[in-house]
């Protein structure tokens, strides 16, 4: 197995370290005690598991990460190949009266993916066997969800979210908000894929966020994966549906642009992909200065890893609030983020006080890495319902609506949904959650219908009169 390293926390802060495995951050008062709160008010506080006896844990914000998130040193050849797995066990889960446990029977899962630079990545996930019958048409289908943003520490992982809904550790919270349209899917007896996108969990890389190949190839090769699972009841011929929401909204429109020529092998049905950003160029200015600001370092830390050739370039243009931000951000999940980074302004970050969208517009070489993110330049495969609020200023919604223009141009089977919810609050994260919980059950339907054979039929003729 590749070498696993414990978690360090250093004064000294250099951005080429951003490409090692994980290490752990400092603590901060203020969140920890944050994080005593939250497990007081839900009742339940995650217990870490211990690495394998003979091997040095890896520990991020005082959360042990599993040795089965440890990548082998060699990986198999074909994408989508398992590498290995083990039982999960569901954080929420019943007794059934057959025996079976309710809503299904977890699988965590290792397997190989290809990345951006078109080398071999190991991403792990988790499949549920759902103990329900699948009420649609035809054989048992599979969701392949693709997770809104849970951060870049290994501990943030979607995979050890259905296992311990709530993860606490010396400084970091981390809450599985899409566990609910998992066990969604499963009531209906689809079977589900999830994954962990590469980098989050397993120890050998940072999360690339939002690199749009990473992500679909991962989802893609997530639902090539639970064909081989042991006891899986989806087969090559299953129909497939994508969903994502945020972060998962821009990986599953991605799966769907690369899946042609990608993952022929997949039979897509559908695809939901809520909240995407799409054109990161508008989506950064719009996180910046919000909550959720936190995420600019993730963007950054990720497009390092991607191509260590920025890190010089990110490394002249940051000073050291800047540096020490995406050392400390690289190790954290959302709630974390948010209480130590929210509403921060990047024009702390940056070595000439400007805000990091006025960095990127100076900088060619930036320009091109965002350009080569947008999504839209690829008619996606199978219909897809593209829902976007419309007070959405986290991920705006006018990028989101574009992508929608850009794939009904190249005549793909396009269901637009425009949401249309009160201002919630500038900048809160509010305007961009609410779509998620308002439309997550016609986003349900929608894709169940699709794994159903049910038609669809594309609005875009409507376009035009659509906000």
């Amino acid at each position: 197995m590749s070498p696993r390293k414990t978690a360090r926390s250093s004064s000294t802060v250099n951005i080429p370290q951003l490409l090692e495995p994980r290490r752990q951050g400092r603590p901060r008062g203020r969140l920890l005690a944050a994080s005593v709160a939250a497990a007081a008010c839900l009742g339940t506080a995650a217990v870490p598991t211990a690495s394998a006896a003979g091997s040095e844990p890896v520990v991020s914000r005082g959360v042990t990460i599993p040795d089965f998130y440890d990548p082998p040193a060699q990986l198999p050849a074909a994408d989508g190949s398992l590498v290995r797995t083990e039982p999960l066990p569901l954080g929420v889960s019943l007794p059934g009266l057959d025996g079976r446990p309710m809503p299904g029977t977890a699988t965590r899962l290792m397997y190989k993916s290809t990345d951006a630079g078109g080398g071999p990545v190991a991403v792990t996930g988790a499949y549920i066997e759902p103990s329900a019958a699948w009420k649609g048409g035809g054989a048992r289908p599979l969701v392949a969800l693709a997770s809104g943003t849970m951060g870049q520490g290994d501990q943030c992982a979607p995979s050890l979210s259905l296992q311990h809904p709530l993860t606490i550790g010396e400084g970091t919270v981390s809450i599985g908000y899409d566990n609910i349209a998992v066990y969604r899917f499963l009531a209906a007896g689809a079977a589900v894929v999830v994954t962990d996108y590469a980098g989050l969990g397993t120890t050998d890389r940072l999360h690339t966020y939002v690199n749009r190949v990473d992500e679909g190839h991962a989802l893609l090769d997530a639902a090539r994966a639970a064909r081989s699972v042991t006891g899986a009841s989806v087969t090559p011929a299953s129909k497939v549906g994508l969903y994502g929401y945020s972060q998962g909204g821009g990986a599953s429109a991605s799966a769907a642009e690369l899946q042609s020529s990608y993952a022929p092998d997949v039979n897509l049905a559908g695809t939901y992909a809520g909240a995407p950003p799409a054109d990161l160029t508008e989506v950064m200015k719009g996180i910046d200065g919000s909550a959720l600001a936190g995420a600019l370092g993730w963007s950054i830390n990720g497009f390092v890893q991607s191509d260590p050739s920025l890190a010089a370039i990110v490394d002249a243009r940051t000073n050291e609030v800047g540096k020490a931000a995406l050392k400390d951000i690289s190790t954290m999940c959302v709630g974390d983020s948010i209480l130590g980074y929210g509403f921060t302004n990047s024009k702390k970050w940056t070595s000439d006080g400007k805000p990091i969208a006025d960095v990127i517009a100076a900088e060619p070489k930036l320009q091109a890495i965002l350009a080569q993110q947008r999504i839209g330049t690829l008619k996606p495969t199978a219909p897809v319902r593209l829902a976007t609020g419309v007070q959405d200023d986290i991920v705006g919604h006018k990028q989101a609506r574009q992508l929608a223009v850009d794939w009904c141009r190249k005549g793909g089977d396009v269901t637009y949904e425009a949401i249309h919810l009160p201002n919630l609050g500038d900048k809160l994260l509010t305007n961009h959650l609410a779509p998620l919980l308002t439309d997550q059950g016609s986003a349900i339907s929608w894709l169940t219908d699709r794994l159903s054979g049910r038609k669809t039929s594309s609005n875009c003729w409507s376009m035009p009169l659509q906000p």
